[in-house]
């Protein structure tokens, strides 16, 4: 057996071994079982001094990996905004992976670069974002966040005559950010990445729903930076992105959405309502290994000043051919060395098209409504407007209400996960898995209200 018949071996084993493992994802526990957990001890020893073959590898990693896992790419999984990967989506991940494409200069691999190009028009025309906005394909919301606000950092100190590519932060004048008083983790450690601290931001009340109070806006003046929210996390609502954006703008700021999966509501004829005013922002970061269903690790930067993103992302050095006439993806992300990760959201658009993406997104907020409405027929308290994918259920008072929890993840059926938000302790249900169907609802649904009435 030569080489190549080796290879179309494995990876024939591979693919099945992966199959096998997505075909019993709606009939296994959504959480491993303590034994499997247990059984990965047996990974712990020392480094092999010599080669194993790669069948005994993925022999390896499928018989201790697989019943490890927590099944997040099935139906039945609710814990985080995530959801599992579509078919094309991981198909394609699949195939960028053998293509092996340092994907960081377009006259070096055009391919991969042209195909992230495709994608990012795509997204910016579904979001209804300004056509000429530049984009950056990173690894998740945390290092969009970064590039969207790296881009508000070269601009508000380039107009007050600061260079903070070549400069620094020391001496330079101070940026003030506001956030909202529920601001999302991601934007807060961004912010500490960029020198500009978690701690010296501003915060801004927020109203019953998570929703930034535009009317407590403080008095902007200098160097600003507002980020406001697109979908809370907890419970889906959105700030008043029009009154706060142009209020921003009329006093100099830039203004930043973290849209990781709420921006997602305006493929959605429905919905869209809830983005009203997104685009007068001028910066935007959202997921797509959230509610585009593709593998991790996804994320994407959305900047309406190309030149501000390039500025604070560019990498230039003698030994790379960086001249080209089509977008180098290194010009506007923090990774020079990266995977081709546009390649599989590329493929996510084009097998849904509009109205597939607008399916998905509307389908699993319908399934999100049927998890409220069945609570509160069984006179438990919903403690959000479910505007979204996005439901807080409350079982009584906290300590009960951790206990539900704890028995729901326990028992196998479903996965949800628990939250502290505004003083309540809540089991929170996100539905963003392409695979849900109404079946799996009404069958978590069971288990959820059998489990709480016991």
């Amino acid at each position: 057996m030569d080489a190549n018949d080796r290879i179309r071996e494995l990876l024939e084993g591979t693919a099945e071994r992966a199959i096998r493992y997505l075909e019993g994802l709606s009939s296994r526990s959504v959480a491993p079982s303590p034994e499997a957990v247990a059984a990965l001890n047996s990974l712990h020893g020392p480094m092999p001094d010599g080669p194993s073959s790669p069948e005994s590898v993925l022999a390896a990693l499928d018989t201790l990996g697989s019943p490890a896992t927590m099944a997040m790419a099935g139906p039945r999984f609710f814990g985080f905004v995530v959801g599992g990967s579509l078919p094309a989506a991981l198909a394609a991940n699949w195939l960028a992976g053998a293509w092996d494409q340092n994907s960081a200069l377009a006259n070096v691999t055009p391919g991969t670069a042209l195909l992230e190009q495709i994608a990012l028009e795509w997204l910016i025309e579904l979001f209804g974002l300004p056509p000429d906005s530049a984009g950056a394909f990173v690894t998740g919301a945390t290092m969009a966040n970064f590039c969207g606000l790296a881009a508000a950092r070269h601009a508000v100190l380039a107009r007050a005559g600061w260079n903070v590519e070549a400069d620094g932060l020391f001496g330079a004048p101070p940026i003030t950010v506001i956030v909202s008083d529920e601001a999302h983790p991601s934007v807060t450690k961004a912010l500490g990445l960029l020198g500009m601290g978690r701690n010296r931001v501003v915060r801004v009340p927020v109203d019953e729903q998570g929703r930034m109070r535009g009317e407590a806006l403080p008095p902007i003046a200098g160097p600003t930076i507002v980020c406001m929210q697109a979908g809370n996390v907890n419970t889906g609502a959105f700030d008043p992105l029009a009154s706060v954006c142009d209020a921003a703008h009329e006093a100099g700021a830039w203004v930043h959405v973290d849209g990781a999966f709420g921006i997602w509501a305006a493929a959605v004829d429905g919905l869209r309502e809830l983005t009203h005013g997104i685009a007068r922002a001028d910066s935007w970061a959202t997921d797509a290994h959230k509610w585009l269903n593709v593998p991790y690790d996804s994320g994407l930067a959305i900047v309406r000043d190309r030149d501000a993103l390039k500025a604070a992302m560019a990498v230039s050095a003698e030994y790379l051919p960086s001249e080209s006439e089509g977008r180098n993806p290194s010009d506007f992300t923090p990774e020079f060395s990266r995977r081709a990760r546009g390649v599989e959201i590329w493929a996510a658009l084009q097998s849904l098209g509009r109205s597939g993406v607008a399916d998905l997104i509307e389908r699993t907020c319908r399934h999100a409504r049927r998890f409220a409405q069945g609570f509160r027929a069984a006179g438990y308290s919903i403690l959000n407007d479910v505007v979204l994918n996005q439901v807080l259920v409350s079982f009584g008072d906290a300590r009960t209400t951790e206990r539900v929890i704890e028995e729901i993840q326990a028992d196998g059926t479903t996965w949800c996960g628990r939250t502290h938000w505004q003083g309540h302790t809540a089991m929170r249900i996100s539905v963003s898995c392409w695979a849900t169907e109404e079946s799996d609802v009404e069958k978590s649904l069971e288990a959820m209200l059998r489990i709480a009435g016991r």
